[in-house]
């Protein structure tokens, strides 16, 4: 395992912020034209100075972790950059550096806003419900494959998810990249309006060798463009979203926003 290393290589300002109310619109549908992304959340988040809520707020943090990419030789070659179990936590202008298990979304609603992670394996994992705006995912070739995301949603119970709006999927490497596998029985990842380049492996999304799975399974894509977006050859397990399926990946409801977000600390 190497070193952990977190908020050292850049200028940071991360701080917890405690007991404030926020006034935001959880029903305004994230606007499909990216170019109004910005005055979306400008309009959609106005905090009041009232105590409520705890949360933890991060901006312009790198978060790395340097160990060597895993061979796959050795037991427990995995390096996570980070680990996020709170709730209610919000990530501005951060970046997620490291090869496999490099974001670990535990547990908790979050927001990962114009935000920066890469990575070769699962590199975006965990139980966590939340909200990717405007964050780019670049992959990093890995001659074993390559898998954007583990979500791990067990059961129907499980009110958990991860939704990307208006993010970018790039990358190298000659293996091309999965958007996401079936981890668990039950895993819901939502792409929507996000630009995919050829590194993104025409099935899109995987079953992890679980047939079963391309049932029980919400991998779903709504608007999305590029090379990597073209539905042709897409897996059992995707679903192209109507506009009714998508509308709660792409609000704030999905992670009740209005309870506790706040903008960026400037």
């Amino acid at each position: 395992m190497g070193t952990c290393i977190a908020a050292i290589q850049c200028a940071i300002t991360a701080i917890i912020l405690v007991s404030t109310t926020v006034s935001s619109d959880d029903k305004s549908p994230i606007p499909a034209d990216p170019s109004s992304l910005n005055k979306w959340f400008q309009d959609n988040v106005r905090p009041l100075a009232e105590p409520e809520a705890d949360y933890f707020v991060a901006a312009n943090v790198i978060f790395k972790n340097s160990a060597p990419m895993p061979k796959g030789q050795l037991k427990g070659e995995q390096a996570v950059a980070l680990r996020i179990a709170g709730d209610k936590s919000a990530f501005y202008n951060c970046r997620f550096l490291g090869f496999q298990d490099t974001l670990c979304d535990d547990k908790g609603r979050h927001l990962f806003k114009d935000c920066y992670i890469e990575g070769t394996v699962d590199y975006i994992f965990g139980s966590g419900k939340s909200l990717y705006l405007g964050t780019k995912l670049h992959v990093i070739g890995d001659e074993k494959g390559n898998f954007i995301t583990a979500q791990a949603r067990n059961n129907e119970a499980e009110n958990t998810g991860f939704s990307f709006v208006h993010c970018k999927v790039d990358g190298i490497g000659t293996k091309k990249a999965y958007l996401g596998r079936a981890w668990q029985q039950r895993p819901r990842v939502v792409f929507s309006y996000t630009t995919m380049s050829s590194v993104v492996n025409p099935e899109g999304w995987s079953n992890n060798l679980h047939p079963e799975r391309d049932q029980t399974a919400l991998f779903g894509e709504y608007k999305c463009n590029g090379v990597g977006a073209n539905p042709a050859a897409r897996a059992k397990a995707s679903k192209q979203l109507t506009p009714g399926q998508v509308a709660p990946f792409i609000s704030l409801g999905f992670i009740e926003g209005s309870k506790w977000l706040l903008h960026p600390p400037s």
